[in-house]
């Protein structure tokens, strides 16, 4: 029979696929081979999924984001952990080490977010290629247009639900527009006037890693159901894009990504995208009542000066449920009511639970959770 996997054959071999692919699959496969070659009962890939907790998993990947490992390697763990406690072998046998590499978008690269790169690598150890093909672009997607972190692990981090709790504050959020490490981050930074090297960002990381690897999980829950249902849209600007860079004309894009974050807007005269106007200085936003609430429920809030403003409700998972204002300049020092009815904004009701609404003007944010209770 032949021997087990060597310690010195495994890292010889790592260093080998570390060097030449953007996700720890190749070595993920390798590994697989060598520990089904030597033991038959071991199952070949794809590995058997088990429905998770995207909750508990989202904890774990923040968690092990702080172990000194990073990003992708939080992600990965993340997941990987949770279905070792929930299925075993063959998930036992692999180091989820394999994906230290993945941090700062491959040791400091700044390319591919080493969550989306430890979540799809995640994903593709237990699809085959066209489902995760297809979960994965939607993890991606869903990365580029959802403001990061989401209200549900900004209020983890308030509670202090986490293990470990370097940071017990609201974070900032935004919407990278890009699925790469050096933009998402570089554009965080700006929007909350912090530094890359700051405790926040590094927190803002952690919780960002809970997010996608939470939202990883959902996606796979889905596809386990049968009732995964793409939800992203390209934005129009990749569209414009690709007409005059796709395979039609010069041929010369190979790309899903949104090209305005790095490059500006080729259609109008300005090379860069306009900023957003400076905020007011602070705003109040008030506690909805009821809370919880059914069917109705009203939210308050004012600002100190004219500015542009929109209220937006979102679901545990970051996405947008409803928005109740949507950049309308509003006058200052007045109280401002919303009335939200439980509705999306197709007018279907949506299903108990918590939610979060958050009021922005400019690049202030302020997020607040409620509760659905029908």
């Amino acid at each position: 029979m032949e021997k087990d996997l060597s310690r010195k054959e495994f890292f010889k071999t790592a260093a080998k696929y570390a060097a030449g692919t953007a996700t720890g699959a190749a070595l993920v496969d390798f590994v697989v081979t060598k520990k089904a070659s030597a033991n038959t009962n071991v199952q070949p890939w794809p590995w058997p999924y088990q429905k998770l907790d995207p909750e508990y998993v989202r904890k774990l990947a923040h968690d092990s984001f702080w172990s000194g490992k990073a990003c992708s390697y939080g992600a990965f763990n993340g997941i990987i952990t949770a279905l070792q406690e929930a299925v075993g072998e063959p998930f036992t046998l692999i180091p989820t080490e394999i994906m230290i590499y993945g941090h700062g978008g491959a040791v400091g690269w700044g390319t591919l977010c080493g969550a989306l790169n430890g979540s799809s690598a995640a994903i593709s150890l237990v699809c085959e290629k066209e489902v995760s093909d297809k979960l994965v672009s939607e993890l991606i997607g869903w990365y580029t247009q959802v403001e990061l972190p989401t209200p549900t692990s900004n209020q983890y981090g308030v509670d202090q639900a986490y293990t470990v709790n370097k940071y017990t504050q609201e974070l900032p959020q935004n919407a990278s527009g890009s699925p790469l490490c050096h933009a998402s981050v570089t554009q965080w930074c700006e929007h909350a006037h912090l530094g890359v090297s700051s405790l926040e960002r590094k927190e803002r990381c952690a919780r960002l890693d809970g997010d996608v690897a939470a939202y990883a999980v959902e996606l796979l829950n889905q596809n386990l159901d049968g009732q995964f249902n793409p939800q992203y849209t390209a934005p129009e600007s990749i569209a414009k894009c690709m007409t005059c860079h796709g395979s039609a004309v010069k041929d010369n894009v190979l790309s899903k990504m949104e090209c305005v974050t790095c490059h500006g807007d080729p259609h109008t005269t300005s090379s860069v995208m306009p900023t957003i106007a400076e905020a007011p200085a602070h705003f109040n936003v008030y506690q909805n009542y009821p809370n919880p609430f059914n069917p109705s429920t009203k939210i308050q809030f004012s600002i100190p000066v004219r500015a542009r403003v929109t209220l937006s409700i979102y679901d545990v998972y970051g996405r947008t449920v409803r928005t109740l204002i949507s950049n309308r300049e509003l006058a200052p020092k007045q109280l401002q009511t919303v009335t939200w009815d439980g509705k999306d904004d197709y007018g279907q009701k949506v299903a108990s639970g918590t939610y979060f609404y958050k009021l922005q003007a400019g690049k202030s944010i302020t997020t607040r959770k409620m509760t659905l209770a029908r």
